[in-house]
């Protein structure tokens, strides 16, 4: 199958705007831009809200297809915390999305970890795990102790 390519998305690019577009497309419902955000490697990983861990482009791209094929998702990211290396990025965010309902549009959060590394093509995810949704709002981040244990 051949890969998308996303001529946005080269060399000279961050791994935010690798994110700008992934969430771009998550909203315009464009599963070839989404997967344009992916790096070409077998081991990639993404793990839905209280799914099953996935692996590889195949199964990520049968995924986004699935969930898109409900039509775009109205999602919004807050509260984006990175940690940044040469070739990798860290970013974890906040996304807020709009579900429709029988009683009404509400609002869910989404807590998810988005993994960045520069490869030959430019910035790539190469894994996407987010966590259950919940109807509130997380609480804002505080500064945590320097030591955990």
């Amino acid at each position: 199958m051949p890969k998308a390519k996303l001529q946005a998305l080269t060399t000279g690019g961050s791994a935010a705007e690798v994110e700008v577009a992934f969430y771009d497309a998550l909203q315009k419902g464009d599963v070839a831009q989404l997967m344009a955000c992916w790096a070409d490697e077998d081991d990639i990983v993404c793990v839905h809200p209280g799914g099953a861990r996935l692996i590889g482009a195949g199964a990520i791209r049968a995924a986004f297809e699935a969930l898109l094929a409900q039509g775009p998702v109205p999602i919004h990211l807050e509260h984006v915390q990175c940690v940044d290396a040469l070739a990798s990025s860290v970013h974890s965010v906040i996304e807020r999305i709009e579900i429709d309902t029988p009683a009404g549009r509400h609002e869910a959060w989404v807590i998810a970890t988005n993994v960045y590394h520069k490869t030959a093509q430019g910035w790539r995810m190469v894994a996407h795990h987010a966590s259950p949704g919940t109807p509130h709002k997380p609480m804002p981040l505080t500064d945590a102790p320097s030591v955990l244990h």
